[in-house]
């Protein structure tokens, strides 16, 4: 094999944990997180069983891969973002909101949420790690963006810690629904439409210029 075909192998074979977990999640998603066996997997990668266990001991290790790869590391770039900020709350808020919806609301990860919902009940363990991983974390960042909007004077004094709760459920709803509801025809519902009402509604409820006296 010449070196032009040599690098094609390399390539194709640094890529391969990345083409595994896609395929796992997409099946994940599809089918669910018990019924998917790993021979499965191998297919919609396009590789072997053998090679999905070179890399992956079990599913459990291939949706925690997912985590720590593709989620993680969108986290901790999202903290030193809002650790670093020193403007408007409210414009971090919208910034966070729109990465969150570009990261899994249509991307690769957007079945993500519909999976750790459906399985936490059979999955326990899983749906802890997924909490402490993603959700926990998540949510801080918001509750941080939320303070630093109260001790600015921008938002009203409120509970952040619910409210940061409030500004994320309808994120996770919306891309729940991408993998439920939206193959019942349900075309009045557009999720780009949805978030941006989400933002406009919440930020206004939020707002100090807005509060009662």
């Amino acid at each position: 094999m010449g070196e032009h075909g040599s690098g094609r192998w390399q390539r194709r074979k640094a890529a391969r944990p990345d083409e595994i977990r896609d395929a796992a999640l997409a099946l994940f998603v599809e089918k669910g997180f018990a019924a998917t066996r790993m021979d499965e997997v191998a297919r919609r990668a396009g590789v072997s069983k053998g090679t999905v266990y070179l890399y992956f001991e079990n599913k459990e290790a291939l949706l925690r891969s997912v985590v720590e790869e593709l989620v993680e590391p969108a986290l901790a770039q999202a903290e030193a973002q809002v650790a670093g900020h020193h403007g408007s709350a409210r414009d971090l808020i919208r910034a966070l909101i729109s990465q969150w919806w570009a990261m899994v609301g249509h991307g690769r990860l957007s079945g993500l949420p519909k999976l750790m919902v459906a399985e936490a009940g059979n999955f326990p363990e899983l749906a802890r790690y997924f909490s402490e991983k993603v959700v926990k974390r998540a949510r801080r960042l918001f509750q941080r963006t939320l303070e630093l909007g109260i001790a600015q004077g921008e938002f009203r004094p409120l509970d952040a810690a619910a409210a940061a709760r409030l500004a994320m459920a309808p994120l996770v709803y919306a891309s729940i629904w991408r993998h439920s509801l939206a193959c019942c025809g349900d075309e009045d519902f557009d999720p780009e439409r949805f978030i941006q009402a989400h933002l406009d509604v919440f930020l206004s409820g939020i707002d100090a210029a807005g509060a009662c006296e």
